[in-house]
């Protein structure tokens, strides 16, 4: 028995472990179904190429993890980069920001999108829609040219039934000024959370999530796969047979997952939610390319439906191990949900045909291609996730388990907020279990 267990060797798992340990706390144990660490934060060698599972890009803008990285990784192990990413609309490339880089577009979709915004609703109440909440900070152009198309094809989902909770931070607002200055030149100012970012100067992603794992006293136990978890009593039954108890429970496996394998008491409803969270997938190809500089963008936004993927990177152009010389790195991404493997494959075959045909590639020049299908991408945050996963996460507290991470706690985030949740529930559960052990003096008067 471990006091504490740990489901998924993902960075939120690892970084609880680490932080763990940096407390002085060893009763734990970190399982992992797969049989690598890092979960989607990996990378695969192929044919001279490494491929990402999708873009995985390291903003840094806190203290601590800017400190934790160069302590445990070496700040000089990666390629310091100023963002190059565009818009292709009206066959053109566009800055991103779209709302604040209109210049090079055609002129009468400049008027619509800066008239748009002009004529804004400005209602006091927040919209109760991801749509409306692009009207009323935007304007009907932008809606139009940019956020709607590209919002449909990344989420894959009724944008109506899609709050506007998730943006924050990820969606620059811009200012009248802003968009006219944007529209009567190339602009040079970059905008937005990841206008800077790290990568790795060797092995891809993986190299730094590797690094982190590697700091870990505790071995961790992979290809251990749950099979059930009893709630009630504490024990975690594993596909391999293995049996383990807990007093505390982390989990970072996706939050719906980990509903549906929960047994519990008769009286308990958890499992139900199982079916009302909503999660997309998508499909990433990664084709290595025998031709140099491909393109000297990092990556390329698609927000109209003649191309099937809303976004297309060039791994070469992160760091030079990514491709052999001479050779060029691209990685694509489309989303689905609920859709049937026929339709899925379809689409597949059209946007391989539709990046061929955009970069003027031919198939001797593909030199190898990666497909890889991940089923849980993109959280939607629709009315019943803002209504319940508060409360659905506090029962799961209350039956002494912590569900945390991006997909653990049902949310969108990034790399950084991945580590720094696992410092937080590090912190959070030793405090708990200080509380737990310490017992006040009590004096009794016979």
């Amino acid at each position: 028995m471990a006091k504490i267990v740990i489901i998924g060797a993902g960075l939120t798992g690892i970084s609880t472990a680490y932080h763990l340990e940096q407390q002085g706390f060893s009763d734990y144990l970190l399982f992992e179904k797969d049989e690598s660490v890092g979960g989607l934060c990996r990378s695969i060698q192929q044919d001279g190429f490494t491929f990402d599972y999708t873009g995985h890009l390291l903003h840094i803008n806190d203290t601590y993890f800017k400190s934790l990285i160069t302590e445990c990784v070496g700040i000089e192990q990666f390629n310091s980069i100023n963002r190059r990413s565009f818009i292709y609309s009206h066959n053109t490339y566009t800055k991103y920001p779209f709302q604040i880089n209109l210049f090079g577009l055609p002129k009468d979709v400049i008027v619509e999108c800066i008239e748009g915004f002009v004529n804004r609703p400005t209602a006091e109440n927040e919209p109760n829609n991801f749509p409306n909440w692009v009207l009323k900070h935007f304007g009907a152009g932008i809606a139009k040219h940019f956020f709607l198309g590209y919002q449909k094809k990344i989420f894959a989902y009724d944008l109506q039934k899609i709050t506007a909770s998730w943006t924050g931070r990820f969606v620059p607002q811009t200012s009248l000024k802003q968009m006219l200055l944007g529209a009567l030149s190339d602009n040079v100012d970059e905008v937005g959370y990841n206008s800077h970012f790290y990568y790795p100067k060797e092995k891809g992603i993986f190299y730094w999530v590797e690094k982190l794992a590697q700091q870990i006293k505790k071995p961790i136990k992979t290809q251990h796969c749950v099979k059930e978890i009893d709630i009630k009593n504490k024990t975690i039954l594993f596909t391999n047979g293995h049996i383990e108890t807990y007093d505390k429970l982390i989990n970072t496996m996706p939050l719906d997952t980990l509903l549906g394998l929960l047994k519990e008491p008769s009286n308990s409803t958890l499992r139900q939610a199982r079916t009302k969270l909503l999660c997309n997938s998508v499909v990433n190809f990664n084709l290595g390319i025998n031709r140099p500089n491909l393109s000297e963008k990092h990556w390329i936004y698609f927000p109209e439906n003649k191309f099937p993927f809303y976004r297309i990177g060039f791994g070469h152009n992160f760091a030079d191990s990514m491709a052999p010389k001479n050779c060029s790195s691209l990685y694509g991404e489309f989303a689905y949900l609920h859709e049937s493997e026929k339709t899925i494959q379809n689409k597949l075959i059209d946007s391989l045909a539709a990046t061929k045909k955009l970069f003027g590639l031919s198939d001797t020049e593909i030199v190898t291609q990666k497909i890889l299908d991940i089923s849980h991408a993109y959280v939607i945050f629709d009315a019943w996730r803002e209504q319940n996963l508060p409360q659905l996460l506090t029962s799961l507290e209350n039956a002494s388990v912590l569900s945390v991470g991006r997909y653990g706690a049902w949310k969108y985030s990034s790399m950084q907020e991945g580590v720094l949740d696992g410092k937080e529930t590090a912190e959070k559960v030793l405090i708990k279990k200080e509380k737990k052990c310490s017992y006040p003096m009590q004096n009794h008067v016979s």
